[in-house]
């Protein structure tokens, strides 16, 4: 009998970059040494969010969750003696994504390359940031034109590019079911396709290597059967708009390409080796089904939801992944599922079920009008708020968090300062002086020449990827293309969804919720007040605001006045709001790692303003060292991933302004 042949492997990838395009450098040949078979790029915050390493914003984030990039120096670091012909770079870049494209693709000239046969993708999806990730810099409809002008340049001088990664990931991870996570996706590609076929770059004879060139960005959960059936449900709809709205009629034309790095949201702090499973299970899912395969993989390590992987931990996550393409017989077979009733059930509950919610939002005037209303974002924020409630009240069962807490010690953990990567306080300096240095050696006038000219593309109907071309060229920074754009464009402050989101959970008599009303409303009258007010600020670039939004829901639920003015904010900005408010309770939330440079920083601003009494709590994934650090300099309490029950953090909070205000501690039973 002859053996069947094994199917390609899917691209293996790890999500890397930190402190400087040299280190970073380093550790992508290191990968690529191991097997690894594709890069990802991780930029920081200030590089997606387009901030120079010294802008005031970007204190405390140069470095912390990728590599910065400011220049064309830093990329032909980034990417020193990595052939680019001949490598597929993946990188996660959305407002920025046409300069960091443009920089890449000067790099590749500059190699040599021809830059035709360049592979990878820029995620370039910006609605998704609005909603969830929050590194969007501009107004909904110059970013449509931005995403618009560098997919057609890309069709038509690099083709084997992907210049958009419809991104759903970030959506779960905000809280998305599986059909507002297909629906909220498919509606984005509806709104950017519909906007580069009005734009009149592509000639309709060239509609289908457009479609041909969208792809995906998921995210696979634990569930394991509704993840599959998901992305067997996203391929069917994906082959009907295609062929029906934009008459595509080439099968290969039309095919649903994705990648995928499986759901971060569910690692756990608590017994995090339970993570090691829950990434196996995750990947199968994208992985078991040939008709619905992922043609990209990257996954998590065990302990990110302890702080920054080490190169060992990454190394893990790839090893996952080669054991399976490698050892297992996985290749080797058509699909497992086909035929399965059980399966088909499923996935044409989900296609009648995002048909009729794509539908919803094509009548409110598609995926960018729905963003500005708020639908979207306040849909999610409630989603997410439900999935919190059931996870406290135990009817979702996390195991380790919830049920099966008891534990043996842990020698993964024994030691959790060297359990996770640290990056060098002093690295931001040496980064900020590099960006001067650089400022200065460059022709000065041809860099100003390129901005003019930049700014002049964006007042009128040019593409704007040539005009940005020789800003790369010219020497132009990150901040300086960026702010160009914003002098024409503006700036976008996205809804928080917090006002629109609906009660996650009762307050009847009995219930936990209702004892901590009961303590607002008796803490309010004790100190003479209408309402306690709790302000929530998320100081520095990190925009993933979910931990903030559920806290501000619960916290107005549970009776206070919640100021919550949404993400990016400097410390200066905060205080302002929590003195001109009188709040009774700061509360900060940040996921980037900055929590040790601009905490101190808010501590020490509230008490030059006289309001030093006001106590300060703070979120986020912040390694125990840092934690007694942060207490020791002042703040009252810190919350990470493994406090999830929320209703006992507003209870926290309130014991935190009780003891601010010698004020007795007041025991509430439910």
């Amino acid at each position: 009998m002859t053996e069947r042949q094994k199917d390609r492997p899917w691209l293996m990838r790890t999500y890397a970059g930190h402190s400087t395009a040299e280190a970073s450098n380093e550790l992508y040949r290191r990968n690529l040494a191991k097997g690894q078979t594709g890069l990802s790029v991780a930029f920081d915050l200030p590089t997606q969010t387009g901030y120079d390493p010294d802008h005031i914003l970007a204190r405390g984030e140069v470095g912390r969750v990728g590599v910065p990039v400011s220049h064309l120096g830093d990329m032909r670091r980034l990417f020193q003696d990595i052939p680019l012909e001949q490598m597929n770079t993946s990188m996660t870049i959305n407002a920025t994504a046409m300069w960091l494209l443009a920089l890449y693709q000067v790099v590749a000239e500059e190699q040599g390359a021809d830059i035709a046969k360049l592979q990878g993708t820029t995620q370039n999806d910006i609605v998704k940031e609005y909603l969830s990730r929050g590194t969007h810099v501009f107004p909904p409809g110059p970013s449509l034109r931005l995403t618009t002008d560098m997919i057609t340049y890309t069709v038509n001088h690099i083709p084997k590019w992907n210049p958009i990664n419809i991104c759903s990931y970030h959506l779960q991870e905000a809280g998305a079911t599986p059909v507002q996570e297909i629906a909220y996706a498919l509606s984005t590609a509806i709104a950017v396709l519909d906007a580069v076929f009005a734009s009149g770059q592509v000639p309709e004879d060239r509609k289908g290597e457009v479609v041909a060139r969208i792809s995906f960005f998921v995210n696979a959960g634990v569930r394991f059967v509704e993840e599959m059936c998901k992305m067997r449900a996203f391929g069917r709809l994906w082959d009907t708009i295609t062929r029906e709205r934009y008459g595509i009629e080439n099968p290969k034309q039309r095919r649903f390409r994705y990648g995928v790095q499986v759901n971060s949201l569910g690692l756990t702090e608590a017994q995090p080796e339970n993570n090691v499973q829950r990434i196996v299970l995750e990947m199968l899912a994208v992985t078991l089904s040939k008709d619905a395969r992922a043609r990209a993989v990257q996954l998590p390590a065990w302990n990110e939801a302890l702080g920054l992987p080490r190169p060992w931990d990454q190394q893990w996550s790839l090893r996952i992944q080669q054991v399976l393409a490698h050892e297992s017989d996985l290749l080797e077979y058509e699909d497992l599922f086909a035929g399965s009733h059980v399966v088909e059930a499923k996935v044409d509950a989900l296609v009648a079920q995002c048909t009729a919610e794509i539908d919803r939002i094509q009548e409110m005037g598609g995926a960018m009008a729905a963003v500005e209303s708020g639908y979207l974002k306040a849909q999610l924020v409630s989603s997410h708020a439900e999935r919190r409630a059931r996870i406290e009240s135990g009817e979702e069962k996390i195991v380790g968090v919830n049920c099966f807490e008891s534990t043996e010690p842990n020698p993964l953990t024994a030691d959790l300062d060297t359990a996770i990567m640290t990056v060098d306080p002093a690295n931001e300096a040496r980064v900020v002086k590099a960006l001067h240095t650089w400022r200065d050696e460059r022709d000065e006038v041809r860099a100003q020449d390129a901005l003019a000219a930049l700014k002049k593309a964006a007042a009128g109907d040019a593409n704007l990827f040539p005009a940005t071309l020789e800003c790369a060229r010219a020497g132009v920074t990150t901040g300086e293309w960026s702010w160009a754009l914003r002098d024409v464009f503006g700036e976008f402050r996205a809804p928080t969804g917090v006002s629109g989101a609906p009660l996650a959970i009762t307050a009847e008599a009995g219930t936990p919720l209702a004892a901590v009303r009961e303590k607002v409303a008796r803490t309010a009258a004790d100190l003479g007040t209408g309402k306690l007010r709790l302000l929530v600020g998320k100081p520095g670039l990190d925009g993933h605001s979910n931990g903030a939004e559920q806290i501000a829901v619960r916290a107005r639920d549970a009776g206070f006045e919640v100021v919550y003015q949404g993400i990016r904010l400097t410390p200066e900005q905060i205080v302002a709001a929590a003195v001109a408010e009188d709040v009774h309770c700061v509360g900060l939330s940040i996921l980037s790692g900055s929590h040790a440079e601009l905490v101190p920083d808010v501590l020490a601003r509230l008490d030059a303003a006289g309001a030093d009494e006001v106590p300060v709590i703070v979120g986020g994934i912040i390694p125990s060292a840092d934690a007694a650090a942060l207490r020791e300099a002042g703040v009252a309490a810190v919350f990470t991933p493994k406090d999830f029950g929320i209703t006992e953090i507003i209870g926290r909070i309130v014991d935190e302004i009780r003891t601010a205000n010698r004020l007795a501690p007041l025991e509430v039973t439910p």
